[in-house]
This record gives C-alpha cells, sequence and structure tokens, in this order.
C-alpha cells in the first residue's frame, strides 16, 4: 500500500520546486511511474483476501481494480489539462497539478482504509479539491451554482452516514472491515433501525448518484474543467458503489424488504436518464446522464447482494469509469478547438479530423456496450441478476439497453456526421498528446477482454 501512497506524497515538493519548464514533463512522468507500480497489486498472492502494509490500510480483490483505476487516471489529468492551464500564471499551474495530486492522495487513502470511519473522513476530504476544481477553472459563471449543488447534496446525504456509523461503533465495539464480518449480527427490528438503514446507504447513494438525487451531477461535470469531469465520472461515482459494496455486508436481514424501492427507482432511473440523454443539446451534459444511466445499473446490481450482482457492478464501473472519462476528454478537445459545446453548432467534425472520428466512434460503441468490452459484460451479468430476483425488470434494463444505443449514436451523429457549418473554419489540428491521451483510456478496456478476472477475481 506505502509504495504506492508515498510516491503520491513525494509528488507535492515535486510540484512546487521543480522548474517551471519541467513541471508537466516532470508531474506526467512521475504520476505515469505511480500508475505503473500500482499494476503490481493486481499479481494477487494473498490467500486470507486483505493484503496489508498495516491495520489501517489494505487491499483486498475489491478496492484493487478501484485503486488501480485512480492511479492510473492522474496522469491522464494532467495530460488532458495541459493546453488550458498552460497560458496561466506558474504558481496557478502547480495548484491546479497539487489539487488533483491531493484528490489522488484522498482516493488512495479512501479505497485502501481498514476502518470505516477513516473512508468517510476521505470520502468527505475528496469534496474539497474538487470543489475548488471546479469552482476556480469552471468554464461558464454558473460553476458557483453547480459547486454549491454539488457540495449540500453530497454533504445532506452524508451526515446521516455519520450518525449511522457512530451508532454501529456503540452496538458492535469497532468500526474495522477485517473485524466488523464476523460480529454478531444485529438484531434489526424496529422504526430506529429501518432509520439507520437507510442513513447508512443514502450518502453512497447520492454519490453514486440515484436517480432522484442527481442533480447535482450533470451541473458540476457541464461546468468543471475537464480535469474535473474525468475524475468525477471516472473514480468519485465509484466511491459510491465501493461504499455500498462494504455497507450492504452489514445490513443483511433488513435489505431483504427495504431495498426493493431503491431497485425500482435505480431502474426506473436508467430509462428516465437514458430518455433525457436523446433530447440533450450540450455534448457534456449528455455524456453527463449517460453515467447517471449506467450508475442506476450498477446501484441494481449490487442492492441485489449477489456474487453476480457484484462482480457485474465492479466491472461496469471500471469500464465505465474508463470510457466515461475518455468520452470526456474528446468532448473537452472539440471545445478547445470550437469553443462550443453545443452539438449543432460543432457537428461535421469528421471531415477535418477523420482519425479523431475514429476515437469518438470506438468511444461511444464501447458506451453502448460493444460485444467483446467489459462494458456489456458488466452490463449483462447485471442485467442476468436482476432478471433471476425478478423477471419482471427485463421489460426496463432491455429498454435501457435500447436507449443508451439510440443516444450513443445519437451523440455520434451529431457531432462527427452531417454538414460542417460555415463557422468551423481554420481549426488547429489534433495533437500527438491528444491521441496518446485516447490511447491510454482505451488500452487498458481493450486489456481487460482478454484477462477479465483482474476485475472480478475477488468472487470466485
Amino acid at each position: 500500500m506505502l509504495k504506492v501512497l508515498i510516491p503520491t506524497i513525494m509528488l507535492f515538493p515535486t510540484i512546487w520546486l521543480i522548474s517551471p519548464k519541467w513541471l508537466w514533463t516532470a508531474t506526467i512522468s512521475h504520476s505515469l511511474s505511480i500508475a505503473l507500480i500500482s499494476l503490481t497489486w493486481l499479481k494477487w498472492t494473498s490467500e486470507t483476501g486483505w493484503a496489508s502494509s498495516n491495520s489501517y490500510l489494505a487491499t483486498d480483490p475489491l478496492s484493487t481494480p478501484l485503486l488501480v483505476l485512480t492511479c492510473w487516471l492522474l496522469p491522464l489529468m494532467i495530460l488532458a489539462s495541459q493546453n488550458h492551464i498552460n497560458p496561466e500564471p506558474i504558481a496557478r499551474q502547480r495548484l491546479y497539478i497539487t489539487l488533483l495530486a491531493s484528490l489522488q492522495t484522498f482516493l488512495i487513502m479512501a479505497f485502501g482504509a481498514t476502518e470505516i470511519i477513516m473512508f468517510y473522513i476521505m470520502f468527505e476530504a475528496t469534496l474539497i479539491p474538487t470543489l475548488i476544481i471546479i469552482t476556480r477553472w469552471g468554464n461558464q459563471t454558473e460553476r458557483l451554482n453547480a459547486g454549491t449543488y454539488f457540495l449540500f447534496y453530497t454533504l445532506a446525504g452524508s451526515l446521516p452516514l455519520l450518525v449511522a456509523l457512530l451508532l454501529l461503533q456503540q452496538s458492535t465495539g469497532t468500526l474495522s472491515m477485517l473485524v466488523i464480518q464476523y460480529s454478531q449480527p444485529l438484531l434489526l427490528d424496529s422504526w430506529g433501525h429501518k432509520l439507520w438503514w437507510a442513513g447508512c446507504l443514502i450518502a453512497f447513494l447520492v454519490k453514486m448518484p440515484l436517480y432522484g438525487v442527481h442533480l447535482w451531477l450533470p451541473k458540476a461535470h457541464v461546468e468543471a474543467p475537464v480535469a474535473g469531469s474525468m475524475v468525477l465520472a471516472a473514480v468519485l461515482l465509484k466511491l459510491g458503489g465501493y461504499g455500498m459494496m462494504r455497507m450492504m455486508v452489514m445490513l443483511d436481514p433488513l435489505s431483504k424488504e427495504l431495498v426493493y424501492p431503491f431497485i425500482v427507482l435505480a431502474l426506473w432511473g436508467v430509462i428516465m436518464t437514458g430518455s433525457i440523454c436523446l433530447r440533450q443539446t450540450d455534448l457534456k451534459s449528455l455524456i453527463a446522464y449517460s453515467s447517471v444511466s449506467h450508475m442506476g445499473l450498477v446501484a441494481g446490481g449490487i442492492m441485489i447482494q449477489t456474487p453476480w450482482g457484484f462482480s457485474g457492478a465492479i466491472i461496469l464501473m471500471i469500464a465505465h469509469g474508463l470510457v466515461s472519462s475518455m468520452l470526456f476528454c474528446l468532448a473537452n478537445t472539440a471545445y478547445e478547438r470550437t469553443h462550443s459545446r453545443t452539438m449543432i453548432l460543432a457537428r461535421g467534425l469528421q471531415v477535418i479530423f477523420p482519425l479523431t472520428a475514429v476515437w469518438w466512434f470506438i468511444a461511444n460503441l464501447a458506451n453502448l456496450a460493444l460485444p467483446p468490452l467489459p462494458n456489456l459484460m458488466g452490463e449483462i451479468m447485471i442485467i442476468t441478476t436482476l432478471f433471476n430476483w425478478s423477471p419482471w425488470t427485463i421489460a426496463l434494463t432491455g429498454a435501457g439497453t435500447l436507449i443508451t444505443a439510440g443516444y450513443s449514436l445519437y451523440m455520434f451523429l451529431m457531432s462527427q456526421r452531417g454538414p460542417t457549418p460555415t463557422h468551423v473554419m481554420k481549426l488547429p489540428p489534433f495533437h500527438t498528446r491528444e491521441h496518446l491521451l485516447m490511447a491510454l483510456h482505451l488500452i487498458p478496456v481493450i486489456l481487460l477482454v482478454i484477462k477479465p478476472e483482474l476485475m472480478w477475481g475477488w468472487c470466485y
């Protein structure tokens, strides 16, 4: 655990002490080396399920894929931000990269925590850098409004969780994930216990986000700069899924009845947010709503509480993290050139950037779950386990899959095909940096097709 955490902390002096000329080169190479070191976690040797460096930080097969995803994303975020942060004063560039590095530090400690209260503190700590990135480096004046939404939705969901955790500590005497699964199951029968159950999950459902408490997400995504959108879509939403998986283990006897309305809401959200995507004109908003739709499936898969549901949820979280991050990068490259996120004003780009149209095409196919890709594997596992739970869910999940295909093709056709508007002229060409960025998103997705057990090894 420390082999990644210590180099990440060493990134801070690197950022502030290095000469301005080498700032971007050094931080990208340093963070990429951290990402490569983190790949060693995937070689699983422990028999007990947990590999710990001390009693507070440990990895198990559930957190390992998410930890590797977190480390992999930092160099990509720095690479994507380079163009629009470069003109700023050097102190501001250093501050921006520092915020990204601090976000990675908090996320590693959140996914690696064995104490639930430490996980909670790190879960909350990720708010601060994200909020600064959105409200300071966002594009429009709406960014303050988006930051307020983001902060208050997350905090309002998280406070009941803190109370629920303190009650759990009082009744079991421990909050360590290593021990708590072996403690006596709680006798949960009163209304108070049902409120406690809701308190344990609502924070994570807001973070995922569940349809109904999702309004902060499109606002935050649309206003955030590219690195903010990438980390929000790829990792911060996954904190919600990861937290739910950890808590579901303890909430067992109550979940059987109480989970029904949440599963129904999650599946209804898949259809509703997919339908909203079909009406979007703003490119980033469309990708943000598609994230809500995919995370609805993940929430359904987790709340069923079967090994298939959990496996499908992890696979879909990892695959969606990489693909949605890639889509935000592509949207940003188009925005940097045309200065518009409205698809009608920036269409027909395939004629000007043919290779980029290939990246768009592959990213859209991955988003609508093309057969060999892990996106499909995760979706099929979740749809199967939901069908096993209740055959009626196939109507909702099937419709959701069709709508996903519809809006993905709509996004591709609107942004790449059709006549090029007359005002889209003299656009700067694409750089190798941007093609490298897309390749680094896509290569892990394709490699996971060959060896998917890296993601679901914990189940078997």
